[in-house]
């Protein structure tokens, strides 16, 4: 049985101690100090700061605490991440290396000193267009939701430009991740939501009806969240075309089809990319991330600057928008390290590998649903005979009719065993949703545990409720007060306490 360590360690700054120091440094501090206010002397001295105001500790005391805190985490390092539609998978630590060669590279500096990165920028932008059919890229959006942001501001543009005033609507399906309505009412929208049918893709009917003067465009996730290619694609997008409203296709699920279709072959005319779902770059922990916007010809004028050309003299320069341009939405290129794992990551697969991993991702989903299908309680919602792609959602409303227990009470006992818990109650619009997405990088070994150990929690379920109701048990923090975890000072008492509670255990026994 799993077992998460525990350590109630303090913040590094109640470890400080005034005088202890775990690096020396060959200038002279009161040299350095002179030299600053010399430099800042126009500064008023009031915003002068006197200290940095940071711990004293020595380096062994550094990596220590660092050490305990990394053992109280979880991480792709230590176990499986079976989160649905978040495509947790394990990233090539060769990635790392490249990216920290260029560390000491400043975006500040002149074309001329970075022609390599440039050249690097330039590649990957062509690497994207081959798999997306599409005809331009800007590399410079920060993440997902941002490229998100980027693409509906390309959509307000467009219209503007050709109609004199924007159109107020674009329509987002009822299974849309929630950064799709949430981008498009930040670019300006009213979102219109469209169903989605017993069969899991998009009310034809329903569409059909929706589109008028008013809809500017669609936000669309191919294959859905559902796990499920939309089968009728080209026919939405005869329908959204007719009407000169563009297409948006929101590229967090391409891991489940890249090197196999393509956006731009489907219709789509402007795509995000999510690096860190389909070409390995990391995800989560605050990020930085990257989101890459690409665009068909008629669209590329829009996009935002920077962009990396290469000159007649075979120099890669950095070129400003044009009047058409939304305009600047980030400082600088992007963050370039991100695009160079992506880079690096894209030309050690090659086409051919990137097509294998989508089919092992595709591949290893539909052999866990298979097994997983099986389960007393679990159903499978939309059409249960059609294969998912990356990643499926099951419910398990029946599981919660029948035990009073269901997707979040499964989820928390997962963690004893070790296990991540998977993506629950999104889609929104499954009941209990259970979803998720295994990846290309796990072993078969790997999915058949997560399978046994699911099994075993379906199992307590029924026969031992109250041990699930109260899960988690094994790891460093217990079930707590979810509407107040978000805040540092409960996460620290909470751990404190049951840190205390085991203690008293230990004394008593």
């Amino acid at each position: 049985m799993y077992r998460q360590a525990c350590w109630d360690e303090k913040l590094v700054y109640e470890l400080s101690r005034p005088g202890v120091t775990g690096f020396t440094t060959p200038i002279n501090p009161q040299e350095v100090r002179e030299a600053g206010e010399r430099s800042l002397g126009k500064v008023p001295k009031n915003l002068l700061r006197d200290s940095l105001n940071l711990p004293e500790l020595s380096e062994l005391t550094v990596v220590r605490h660092f050490t305990r805190l990394s053992q109280m985490n979880y991480s792709i390092s230590t176990g499986f991440y079976p989160l649905g539609s978040c495509t947790m998978k394990y990233n090539p630590v060769v990635n790392n290396q490249l990216a920290e060669l260029v560390a000491d590279i400043h975006p500040l500096q002149p074309a001329e000193t970075v022609q390599g990165c440039l050249e690097i920028l330039y590649n990957l932008e062509q690497a994207l267009k081959t798999l997306t059919g599409m005809d331009a890229f800007s590399m410079v959006p920060a993440a997902g939701a941002h490229g998100e942001l980027v693409g509906c501001l390309i959509i307000r543009a467009y219209h503007s430009e050709k109609e004199g005033k924007p159109r107020p609507k674009i329509i987002v399906p009822d299974s849309a991740h929630g950064t799709n309505p949430a981008s498009a009412a930040m670019a300006g929208f009213e979102v219109s939501v469209v169903r989605t049918r017993e069969d899991g893709c998009v009310d034809l009917e329903m569409l059909e009806k929706m589109v008028d003067g008013d809809i500017a465009g669609i936000m669309l996730t191919n294959p859905n969240t559902i796990g499920l290619f939309e089968k009728d694609i080209e026919e939405i997008v005869r329908i959204m075309h007719q009407n000169d409203s563009l297409l948006y296709y929101d590229g967090a699920n391409l891991n489940a089809i890249v090197g196999v279709a393509r956006p731009g072959d489907m219709g789509f005319d402007i795509v995000h990319l999510n690096l860190h779902k389909t070409f390995s770059t990391p995800h989560g922990g605050g990020g930085p991330g990257a989101g890459p916007v690409g665009v068909v010809a008629k669209l590329a004028k829009y996009l935002p600057p920077p962009r990396v050309v290469k000159n007649s003299e075979g120099r890669f320069v950095l070129e400003d928008g044009g009047s058409s341009s939304i305009g600047p939405v980030k400082l600088f290129t992007g963050n370039f390290a991100v695009l160079l794992r992506a880079y690096a990551y894209i030309l050690a697969m090659g086409g051919e590998g990137l097509r294998r991993a989508a089919l092992y991702a595709v591949t290893s989903s539909n052999y866990l649903l298979s097994k997983v299908r099986q389960l007393r309680g679990v159903t499978l919602p939309f059409d249960p005979s059609r294969p998912r792609k990356h990643e499926f959602v099951v419910s398990l409303a029946k599981l919660r009719k029948e035990t009073g227990l269901g997707a979040l009470e499964v989820a928390k006992r997962l963690l004893d065993y070790g296990v991540h818990a998977p993506t629950i109650y999104f889609p929104l619009i499954v009941e209990e949703a259970f979803m998720v997405e295994p990846t290309e990088t796990e072993s078969k070994e790997t999915l058949d545990n997560f399978y046994e150990v699911l099994s075993k929690v379906v199992q307590e379920c029924y026969e031992s409720p109250e041990l699930v109701k109260s899960a988690p048990h094994n790891t460093a923090v217990g079930r707590i007060n979810e509407a107040k975890a978000s805040h540092p000072i409960h996460l620290t008492l909470s751990m404190r306490m049951k840190k205390r509670k085991q203690n008293e255990q230990n004394t008593s026994a």
